[in-house]
C-alpha cells in the first residue's frame, strides 16, 4: 500500500470550491498586494495568537530577517539559535554578517536546550532565537527567564508551530518580544507559495515593522530607513483565510494519527511509549514526546512533523521507499557542519544530542487525512524491517549515549 510523506491534494478537495471563489474575487477585485484579505488575515492571526499585532510577510524567512533587523542587529553581534533547525534560522543570521551562536538539543523535544543558552551569552549577544521545531514549543519559561535576566530579547521562531500551545496556556508567538511564522505550503497552515507572519503585542516594533514590509517607506516615498519587499500577496492572504477555519481540526487529525502510531508502536513491540531517549531491547523505536506532562492544553503540540529515531535510520528509509512508503529527514546536517559555517571553527563534542537527532531521526506521515490502514502499513513495514534486516546486525548507534543528558 503506497503512503505518501504528504498529499496536499487531499485537502485542497475539501476547499476546492471556496479557495478558487477566493482566487476569483481577488482577481476580480486587483487588489492584489496588502489588501482586505490581508487585513482580515492579520485580524484572525492576532487573535488566534494572543498578539496585539500580527503582519503579514512574504515568507517565514522573511519574517525572520525583519524581526533581526528590527532589533538592529549589526555586523559582529551575535545571535544565540539552536544548531539543529531549518537553514533559515541561521541563515538570516549571517545574511546580516552577525554571528550565530550555536546551541545544542533537548534530548526529548530536540528544541534548542536552555541549559547552554546562559554559557554562550557575551556582551555581543542581541538575540535569543528559539525554534519551536516539529510543531513544539520550546522550553520558553527558562529562556524568557535568562533573556530577562541579562536584558536580551527573545524571537519565537515558530515557523513550524502556529497554534501550538505552550505548557501554561500562551500560544507560540506570543511569549517572546516578536513571534514568526512560515506559510510554506506544506505548513499545518499553507499557502499556495510563500507566506508569513510576524507577532508582536509592542506597538512601536509594530509601526516599524509595518514600514519595513515596504522599504521602510511612510509616508509614500519618504524612507527614514531602509527596509524591504516583504509583502505579502493579497492571494496569499486570500487563500489563508479559506483554509484557516480548519487549522484546529487539521491539528486535531494530526494529533489523532500521532496517538494511533504511538499505540500500534506499542503494541508491535518497538516502544514502550513516548519521549524515551535511550535505545534498548524493547526500545528500538523512540517516539515523540506528546505534550509537557503538566500540560492540560490539547494543542501543545501539533505535529508539524512526527518525528522518530531509529538505528540503522538510512537503511530503513531505504526499505520504506521500497514499500512506497515516504519518509524524510529533517535535518541531516546540523549548522555546527555546514560547509558555509566552517569558519565558526566550532566542536562537534559540543553538540552530541543534535548530532544524534541528525544521524537517527526520520520523519513519518502525519497529515490529518491519513487514513488508518495507511498508519497500520507504516508501523508494519517499519516491524517488517527490524525483524528481518535489523535481527542481522548487532552494531549498536554510536551516539545514543549522549541522550542520557
Amino acid at each position: 500500500m503506497a503512503v505518501p510523506l504528504l498529499d496536499l491534494k487531499l485537502q485542497y478537495a475539501q476547499i476546492k470550491e471556496q479557495v478558487e471563489d477566493a482566487l476569483i474575487r481577488v482577481s476580480s477585485s486587483q487588489a492584489l498586494i496588502l489588501g482586505a484579505e490581508t487585513a482580515r488575515l492579520e485580524e484572525q492571526l492576532a487573535a488566534y495568537t494572543g498578539c496585539t499585532y500580527a503582519l503579514g510577510v512574504s515568507s517565514g524567512t522573511d519574517a525572520l530577517l525583519m524581526a533581526l533587523m528590527a532589533l538592529d542587529i549589526q555586523p559582529g553581534d551575535e545571535v544565540i539559535i539552536p544548531t539543529y533547525s531549518f537553514f533559515a534560522t541561521a541563515g538570516v543570521v549571517a545574511r546580516l554578517n552577525a554571528i550565530p551562536v550555536l546551541v545544542d538539543a533537548d534530548p526529548v523535544s530536540f528544541n534548542i536546550n536552555p541549559k547552554h543558552i546562559e554559557s554562550a551569552i557575551t556582551p555581543r549577544t542581541k538575540a535569543i532565537m528559539p525554534v519551536h521545531l516539529y510543531g513544539q514549543c520550546a522550553d520558553m519559561d527558562a529562556i524568557l527567564a535568562i533573556g530577562t535576566a541579562h536584558g536580551i530579547p527573545v524571537i519565537e521562531d515558530g515557523a513550524q508551530a502556529l497554534g501550538t500551545v505552550y505548557k501554561d496556556g500562551r500560544p507560540a508567538g506570543s511569549m517572546g518580544l516578536m513571534g514568526c511564522f512560515s506559510f510554506y505550503p506544506t505548513k499545518n497552515l499553507g499557502a499556495f507559495g510563500d507566506a508569513g507572519l510576524i507577532t508582536t503585542n509592542d506597538k512601536d516594533l509594530y509601526i516599524k515593522l509595518k514600514q519595513m514590509r515596504n522599504h521602510g517607506m511612510e509616508p509614500r516615498y519618504y524612507h527614514k530607513f531602509v527596509g524591504g519587499n516583504f509583502r505579502i500577496d493579497e492571494i496569499q492572504s486570500a487563500v489563508l483565510n479559506v483554509k484557516f477555519p480548519h487549522l484546529d481540526t487539521w491539528h486535531q487529525g494530526r494529533r489523532r494519527n500521532a496517538v494511533l502510531y504511538t499505540e500500534l508502536f506499542t503494541e508491535s513491540g518497538l516502544a514502550t511509549g513516548t519521549g524515551v531517549t535511550e535505545f534498548s531491547a524493547d526500545n528500538k523505536v523512540l517516539l515523540p514526546a506528546m505534550v509537557y506532562a503538566d500540560s492540560p492544553y490539547p494543542n501543545t503540540h501539533i505535529f508539524n512533523q512526527y518525528i522518530i529515531r531509529v538505528q540503522r535510520r538510512n537503511a530503513l528509509r531505504a526499505y520504506l521507499t521500497e514499500q512506497g512508503i515516504g519518509s524524510e529527514i529533517y535535518y541531516p546536517v546540523p549548522f555546527h557542519k555546514q560547509e558555509c559555517f566552517t569558519y565558526l571553527n566550532l566542536n562537534d563534542a559540543q553538540f552530541p544530542v543534535a548530532d544524534c537527532c541528525a544521524n537517527d531521526s526520520l520523519a513519518l506521515p502525519i497529515f490529518p487525512e491519513l487514513r488508518e490502514e495507511q498508519i497500520r502499513e507504516v508501523v508494519r513495514a517499519i516491524a517488517e524491517f527490524e525483524r528481518t534486516v535489523s535481527a542481522n546486525h548487532t552494531m549498536e548507534c554510536s551516539h545514543c549515549t549522549c541522550m542520557k543528558g
